[in-house]
Formats: structure tokens, C-alpha cells, sequence
């Protein structure tokens, strides 16, 4: 069976979207798209991705009026949280250490969740699922 071999794009609505790109841009290192198609797309380091319908009623993005979400990979989850909170963005760290790693969250200037993971476990390991 031919499989899809990653995700090629996150697409969401904003009310700002040039000022919302250059956030996470600045922040988190998610580059703008490129204005041409002369120019490559950003790229990411390979790894782990969950792919998750949640259910409708879900607390996991923010609140009943969100409906949307992203968890961006990080390798040192501590470091990202320090230089977000030292350009005065709230950051929330979860206190639990999971089996597959650590979690921290936060919002965008558009109140989205953003969700921070340092993988750990399986997924840190580069065990990947076999197809079948």
C-alpha cells in the first residue's frame, strides 16, 4: 500500500497572518513559506509526528471555540522554555515526565495552543512503526 511519507504543510486561519508567521518565526524557528517556488519550503529534522482526531469536546486546544492545535518537537525542552520566557512569553512546563517525554505549552499572540515535546522513550530512540 503506498503511504503518505510526512506532513507537507500546517494551514490555519488568522486574523494577523503576516504578524502571526513572523512569531513563530522568531520564536520557535518555523520559517515564513517562501515567496517563490524557486526558493525551498522549511525543513525539519526527521522524527516522530502523532497524527490525533480528539474528541469533539475536548479541553486539548484551549477551549470549545478552538479547534486546532500544533506540538512542535524540541531537543532540549528546558533551553526553548528559557529563551521563551526570556523574550516575555508565558510558558507553561508540565510537571509529569511521561514515557514519551516531556511537555510544555503556551499561546500564540492569536491565543492558539502551542504545545512543546522532547521526546523521550521510543520515540527519542528512532524506533520506527513498521508499515506491515
Amino acid at each position: 500500500m503506498e503511504r503518505v511519507t510526512g506532513i507537507g504543510g500546517v494551514f490555519f486561519r488568522a486574523e494577523r497572518p503576516d504578524e502571526l508567521t513572523a512569531w513563530y518565526e522568531r520564536h520557535l524557528g518555523v520559517e515564513a513559506p517562501p515567496e517563490t517556488y524557486d526558493t525551498p519550503s522549511w525543513w525539519q529534522q526527521s522524527g516522530p509526528t502523532v497524527f490525533a482526531a480528539m474528541p469533539a469536546d475536548s479541553d486539548h486546544f484551549g477551549g470549545p471555540h478552538k479547534t486546532w492545535s500544533v506540538n512542535f518537537r524540541v531537543a532540549d525542552l528546558d533551553l526553548m522554555v528559557s529563551q521563551l520566557r526570556q523574550a516575555g512569553i508565558v510558558v507553561d512546563v508540565d510537571p509529569e515526565i511521561y514515557p514519551n517525554g516531556r511537555f510544555a505549552t503556551l499561546t500564540d499572540p492569536e491565543d492558539n495552543v502551542v504545545q512543546l515535546w522532547e521526546p523521550a522513550g521510543a520515540d527519542a530512540a528512532g524506533v520506527a512503526t513498521d508499515p506491515g
